[in-house]
């Protein structure tokens, strides 16, 4: 039987520069047998080569740059953005699209980024994994804007509301689901919204090492989220959409491998 595929680590922070062998080994005795590599930077896309290099069969890269990081398009081109990108041989672009909360880069500048990140996904026939925080309107407008041959796509760790699920969906997005749906008082409409999400448009995440999930019995003393805990989270979902484990397992595995792969 397929094991769990965990599509959100950020293996290349921090915080799994001394035990990242020791976190997958935990993550596999839990069942977890595959990783989606993010890159939010262009720094990023390096390491996450090393780390894919040592055991490719478990890793799916994702290249790109985060909405925090789009700033480093300032002093790139398009062709050698598309040539870095290509030479880690990815399976999605990203993580891109657009993050107001913080504006760590300029809305402007994020934008831009957003849309030369699709059009090397278009070139390359690529999927494009996708974030979004307090930016709705203008992220959906950019899809809507760009809709002609636009490819598979994911919203990765989805917390927005009804609405702006309804119109993913109806454009055909996969939704990516976190440890924050294990938060009962703070996502009463989230945890009821999933209920609307067609399991074979579902993946699951934990989008480590942030987004621990807040319902852990036991939770670690650095209150560092780790593939491990997946199973935790995906057992929370299928309380909350009324699914057997071993479907919502098998249904979202095969999601992410036919998404990836």
């Amino acid at each position: 039987m397929a094991g769990f595929i965990d599509i959100a680590c950020n293996f290349t922070h921090d915080s799994f520069k001394d035990n990242l062998e020791t976190v997958i080994a935990d993550a596999e005795n839990a069942g977890v047998e595959k990783f989606v590599l993010l890159a939010a930077s262009l720094k990023d896309l390096d390491p996450i080569k090393v780390i894919q290099s040592k055991s490719p069969e478990k890793y799916f890269i994702c290249a790109g740059i985060h909405p925090h990081h789009a700033n480093e398009i300032n002093d790139i081109n398009y062709k050698q953005l598309l040539a870095k990108l290509q030479s880690t041989c990815p399976n999605a672009i990203g993580e891109t699209g657009l993050d107001y909360f913080r504006n760590i880069s300029p809305p402007n500048i994020q934008r831009d980024s957003f849309r030369m990140q699709i059009d090397i996904a278009k070139e390359l026939k690529l999927p494009l994994y996708l974030h979004q925080r307090d930016a709705h309107d203008d992220f959906i407008k950019i899809i809507k804007d760009n809709i002609k041959n636009f490819p598979k796509f994911i919203v990765h760790c989805f917390t927005g509301t009804q609405s702006q699920l309804d119109q993913y969906l109806e454009l055909g997005a996969y939704i990516g689901l976190t440890g924050w749906i294990c938060d009962a008082k703070r996502n009463i409409d989230l945890r009821k919204s999933i209920k609307n999400i067609p399991i074979e448009r579902m993946m699951i995440e934990t989008d480590c090492p942030f987004l621990i999930p807040k319902n852990l019995i036991s939770k670690p003393k650095n209150n560092l989220n780790e593939p491990k805990y997946l199973p935790h989270i995906a057992k929370e979902i299928c309380e909350l959409i009324d699914v057997e484990i071993d479907k919502l397992k098998n249904v979202t595995t095969n999601n992410a491998i036919n998404f990836f792969s």
